[in-house]
């Protein structure tokens, strides 16, 4: 049938399979982090940024969706790899015949591939959207679920259009507090994963377990 995709064996097999390459791509973003950072800090060692520029160049912000789509991806690689227990690329299948998945392969896809995309945390201000759309769906539900019979009862006693805005609002609030206290843990990870020596490493590993995948058909372990 023309509507029986299956999302396994037509999507995640096959990038299962790329491992080798997304740690390259993987590498290569992580370069280019390491050396916006540094420009942006004005030393490669600083912890901090005294200013926060939201104003990013347009290089910058493709750049950041690029890596968050290659974080998703990264991930799905690795979580494939794992459950359907796929080589990482041609190179190892040919060098460890039936050995299927290399297991440090795999998750170091999935942490390196989390890392990509908590990244431009970092650089966006994605936290506040994330937020603001949770509280909102989180509003819109529960005003949707309050029964029929408790809408009548309040309309005994006031207009149920000013009490469910009164809802939303407080709802809107109390889950913007919590989801700022959440995204605020992520956020510091972010900017962990910022500094620029950190950036460098993860490029640097991303890029050797790339081509001894790739080339060699063997894992750095």
């Amino acid at each position: 049938m023309i509507f029986a995709w299956d999302f396994t064996d037509n999507f995640m097999r096959p990038l299962s399979k790329w491992g080798g390459f997304f740690f390259l791509i993987l590498g290569i973003m992580w370069i280019i982090y390491a050396i916006y950072e540094t420009k942006r800090r004005g030393s490669f060692k600083k912890r901090k940024v005294e200013s926060w520029d939201f104003d990013i160049t347009k290089f910058l912000k493709a750049l950041t969706y690029i890596g968050i789509l290659v974080g998703i991806f990264s991930i799905i690689s690795g979580v494939g790899a794992l459950i359907l227990d796929e080589p990482p690329s041609v190179a190892y299948a040919t060098e460890n015949p039936g050995a299927g998945r290399n297991l440090f392969s795999a998750i170091l896809l999935i942490v390196f591939g989390a890392f990509t995309l908590l990244k431009p945390l970092n650089d966006l201000p994605i936290s506040s959207i994330v937020g603001l759309v949770l509280a909102i769906a989180v509003g819109i539900i529960v005003c949707l679920l309050i029964p029929d019979w408790v809408v009548e009862h309040i309309a005994i006693h006031f207009d149920p259009k000013w009490f469910f805005i009164v809802l939303f609002i407080i709802i809107l609030a109390v889950v913007a507090i919590f989801v700022k206290f959440y995204i605020a843990g992520i956020m510091g990870i972010s900017k962990v994963l910022s500094w620029p020596p950190f950036a460098f490493i993860v490029a640097i590993v991303c890029i050797i377990q790339g081509i001894l995948l790739l080339v060699v058909g063997i894992s750095i372990l």
